[in-house]
C-alpha cells in the first residue's frame, strides 16, 4: 500500500500519524518505507532519533524527497517495500500532489474547533483533481487533536461526514500529552515505558482501519 497522510493546513497531527503507522507497520514485521515529503522534515527526525537509541526499536527505512521527482521515485521503489507512507506535511504544495498520483489511499486528520475545518472543500477539491489521474484514490478523514470530550466533536464528525469525497473514519484521537512525550522519545506510544492505554487504543483503532 501507498499511504500519504496530507491536507492543507498545519497543526493537525500528521507527522505524528505518519511516524505512528510506520512504526507500528513495523512492529508487524513489515519492510516499510517512511518518505518525509514536508520541508519541516519533521519526521525524518523523529526517525534519525529513534535509529540512534540505544535499545533497538523495530525499524523502517526512512528518506526524504521532494519536488516532481518523487512520483517517479515512489513509482521506483514501490515492489521493494510492503507498504510507502509519505508524510505529505500540511500545505497543498507540488509534494503533496505529486505523492497522491501514486498513493492507494490518502488519511487527512482533522483538530475540531478550529480552521481546518474550513479547509474541508478545498481537500475534497484536490482529491476530485486527483481522481482524475489516480482514480483508485481512496480519501479519508478523521479527528485528531480532538477534545476527550464535548459536542464539539460531534459537530466536527458531522461536517466532516457531509463531504461526499471523504469518507469519515469511525475513530477519532484525542489531544494526549502521550503522544508529545513519545515523539520526544523516537517512539510510539505503545513503547513509553508508563502507558496511556487510551492513547494506544485510539491508535490502534486507527491502525485497524488503515490496514485491517
Amino acid at each position: 500500500m501507498i499511504l500519504v497522510t496530507g491536507g492543507i493546513k498545519g497543526g493537525s497531527g500528521k507527522t505524528t500519524i505518519a511516524t505512528h503507522l510506520a512504526v507500528m507497520r513495523a512492529q508487524a514485521g513489515g519492510d516499510i518505507l517512511l518518505i518525509d515529503a514536508d520541508d519541516q522534515e519533521t519526521s525524518f527526525d523523529f526517525s534519525t532519533l529513534r535509529s540512534s537509541l540505544e535499545n533497538k526499536l523495530p525499524e523502517y527505512t526512512y528518506i526524504k524527497l521532494s519536488g516532481k521527482a518523487l512520483r517517479s521515485e515512489i513509482l521506483k521503489m514501490k515492489g521493494k517495500y510492503d507498504d510507502i507512507i509519505v508524510d505529505a506535511g500540511g500545505r497543498d504544495t507540488i509534494n503533496q500532489r505529486a505523492a497522491l498520483t501514486t498513493a492507494d489511499k490518502l488519511i487527512v486528520p482533522f483538530v475540531p474547533r478550529s480552521f481546518d475545518l474550513w479547509t474541508l472543500d478545498n481537500v475534497a477539491s484536490i482529491v476530485q483533481e486527483i481522481k482524475q489521474i489516480n482514480p483508485s484514490l481512496e480519501a479519508y478523514a478523521f479527528l485528531n487533536r480532538a477534545d476527550s470530550r464535548g459536542y464539539d466533536n460531534e459537530e466536527a464528525q458531522d461536517m466532516i461526514k457531509e463531504n461526499e469525497n471523504l469518507m469519515t473514519l469511525p475513530i477519532m484521537i484525542c489531544n494526549r500529552k502521550a503522544f508529545g512525550n513519545a515523539a520526544s522519545e523516537g517512539k510510539s506510544v505503545n513503547e513509553l515505558k508508563v502507558a496511556d492505554r487510551k492513547a494506544i487504543l485510539e491508535i490502534e483503532s486507527l491502525y485497524k482501519c488503515i490496514f485491517g
